[in-house]
């Protein structure tokens, strides 16, 4: 009776696994978190007693417990740095919020510190959740491992208490539990974690495997070839780890040049209150002008100058599917001038499909019959080969016949009896009688052409070559065109896969530059020379294997749906639908965004100079000082804004879908 294609029979299970611990920190658990909610809570519960003119007492005691939560840790902590001979201008905005309150802003000041105090725990649920990703990782290499003895037993010990030498068992399903060296037996064994190819890759005695990887239908005896605690997957752990705290420390713009503006604004206040008074003013002219100085020299317009374009940057990208997971990430973005993107996932959709069939003349099959041939053999396998087979039927909607006497060889293919006669599909190397005739003809073809050929031999002939690849995304070509216009330079080509397959996609989409092979390690060590030679990289990846170098780069982009939790939280930005034309639409829209900044700066500047200018020369009254400093904190706010509209996402080039 025909198979059901969209039933497959579920994986013999090696056993119960206990479900891994729960590592992801709790936003609430975070006190900065805490601390701005009561801030955010208090603030919305005053703002419309405040707004209807409710007498002062209902609202007046909600503002100042605003105040209070949200404001004493920048306040403590400005003051600690006060204490180390520094002045942030975290401190100078809870000094201007206290001002503000003074004079009667009391809902601008708490406005002020609401935004300081939800920057700051926004901050740090980002670094939790890092922190969380890196230590999960850990998760993928199993806790316990079977120790063979030497009298031929087992027995069950800790993966840390492993040692080099020792001889462990890898059943089917499960993971390797230690990178070491296969001994005896053969499998496939899916390494995307550590390589990020596509297909799972042949072992037998000699190669070598790595903690976490998942081994697949055959039983390997590995032996141990390096302490749990140096494993590759160990190894990517302290990779992120140094990376994310090593990465160079840039800040925005305005941030980079607080010190020396907080520090002259506090002593031209400080001047402008004791000069009149040592020449004879009165106290009370003195201090007005001082305080007028003090409100038109702050830097709120310098501050929002740089935060409205990039929060408008931020928020348009997040309409088209793209994360950003910051301001300062935003700034950094448009700085890029080169761009290393990994393949399978990120150039490539990661999933093997069916791209040639090519029945074998003289066997009178066209390629349904010998794709629906291959499917009946394959249907009961879980290889990604076979589920390739499955599928591409699928979507044809063939009919399969029956299949008896299923058997799989790892490494060489799966046989069975379809419609009383022999087949086996798998791979030519086994298969094919000789390296001569069409089949070997066809085998070669396919695999030159990038493919990885399955024969279908029926009845000790083989009929056909099916061709199975992972495909490339539509937009991949487009999107290099366009990343190699806005850098001047052509992308580069970091893949863990084989150097064949990696030359013949990078060929397709004009790349020339192909480093292939690559364990973590070295492609962090591609990205740092990089970086060591003055670029700032751009990363674009989505794997486990790819998270040091998304941490080690300048900016890190992570494909969002087939992407990996260590790849999603140490990448600065997300593309969630997996766009790749976002990608240069969002380094150009950061562009946009830094031209912005420049020109609010601008603004902000004329205003502050004219402001004071008059409150040294003249005598500015209160009022309109504060008037002309709230004109341009609102001018360069509505500036920032315009990148909100859906005009300002960079339109595609070179075709780019």
């Amino acid at each position: 009776m025909p198979s059901a294609l969209d039933q497959r029979p579920a994986p013999a299970a090696a056993g119960p696994r206990p479900a891994p611990p729960q590592r992801r920190t709790q936003v609430l658990a975070l006190p900065e978190a805490r601390w701005a909610l009561a801030a955010l809570v208090l603030f919305l519960a005053a703002l419309p007693l405040k707004l209807l003119d409710a007498p002062a007492w209902t609202w007046g005691p909600l503002f100042a417990a605003s105040y209070v939560t949200g404001g004493w840790e920048p306040a403590w902590a400005g003051l600690k740095a006060l204490k180390n001979k520094s002045l942030d201008v975290d401190l100078l905005m809870v000094v201007a919020a206290l001002g503000a309150a003074a004079i009667g802003q009391v809902l601008d000041g708490a406005l002020l510190v609401v935004i300081f105090a939800t920057s700051g725990a926004l901050e740090a649920v980002a670094t939790a959740r890092t922190a969380d990703s890196v230590r999960g990782l850990l998760d993928l290499a199993p806790a316990t491992a079977a120790r063979l003895r030497a009298d031929g037993g087992e027995e069950t010990v800790a993966a840390e208490d492993l040692r080099v030498g020792d001889l462990i068992l890898v059943r089917p399903g499960e993971r390797v539990s230690a990178d070491g060296q296969v001994f005896e037996g053969v499998s496939d064994v899916d390494q995307a974690t550590i390589t990020g190819e596509p297909l799972p890759v042949v072992k037998q005695a000699g190669d070598e495997v790595f903690a976490g990887t998942l081994n697949g239908t055959g039983a390997l005896r590995v032996r141990v070839e390096r302490d749990p605690s140096d494993s590759v997957i160990a190894r990517i752990v302290q990779m992120v780890e140094e990376a994310s705290e090593t990465k160079a420390p840039t800040q925005l713009f305005i941030e980079k040049i607080e010190q020396r503006y907080s520090i002259g604004m506090v002593i031209a206040t400080l001047a402008v209150f004791a000069v009149p008074l040592a020449f004879g003013s009165a106290l009370q002219p003195a201090l007005l002008r001082a305080m007028t100085f003090m409100i038109v020299a702050s830097p709120c317009a310098v501050v929002l100058s740089t935060m409205p374009p990039l929060l408008s940057a931020i928020a348009n990208a997040g309409r088209h599917g793209v994360l950003t997971k910051s301001a300062l990430v935003m700034e950094r973005l448009g700085r890029i001038d080169a761009v290393a993107l990994d393949k399978t996932g990120t150039l490539t959709e990661g999933t093997p499909r069916v791209t040639d069939i090519r029945p074998l003349a003289g066997t009178g099959l066209d390629e349904d019959t010998l794709l629906a041939l291959a499917a009946a053999a394959e249907h009961s396998s879980e290889h990604p080969l076979a589920r390739a087979v499955v599928d591409a039927a699928r979507e044809r909607r063939l009919p399969l016949p029956e299949a008896l006497d299923f058997a799989s060889v790892p490494g060489r293919g799966v046989s069975a009896t379809v419609e009383g006669r022999s087949v086996q599909v798998g791979s030519p190397g086994h298969l094919l009688p000789a390296s001569t005739g069409p089949a070997a003809a066809a085998v070669a073809e396919l695999e030159d052409a990038g493919r990885t050929a399955v024969l279908v031999v029926r009845a000790d002939t083989p009929v056909g070559v099916i061709g199975i690849a992972d495909r490339l995304r539509p937009d991949a070509a487009a999107t290099v065109a366009a990343l190699t216009e806005l850098t001047g330079r052509p992308p580069v080509l970091l893949t863990g896969d084989n150097e064949r397959a990696a030359r013949h996609l990078a060929a397709e989409v004009g790349i020339t530059d192909v480093r292939a092979g690559l364990l973590p390690q070295d492609k962090v060590a591609a990205v740092k020379a990089w970086e060591s030679a003055g670029r700032r990289v751009l990363v674009v990846g989505d794997g486990v294997n790819d998270a040091p170098a998304l941490a080690a780069a300048h900016t890190g982009i992570a494909m969002g749906r087939a992407g990996s939790d260590l790849a999603l939280e140490t990448a600065d930005i997300v593309v969630v639908r997996d766009e790749l034309a976002t990608i240069p639409a969002v380094v150009a829209l950061s562009r946009k965004a830094h031209g912005l900044v420049v020109q609010n700066l601008v603004i902000a500047g004329i205003f502050i100079t004219a402001l004071v200018a008059w409150d040294l020369v003249a005598t500015l009254p209160l009022p309109l000082g504060v008037a002309g400093h709230e004109g341009s904190t609102v001018i360069v706010g509505l500036n920032g804004l315009r990148l909100l509209r859906e005009a300002a996402w960079p339109r595609p080039t070179h075709g780019v879908a």
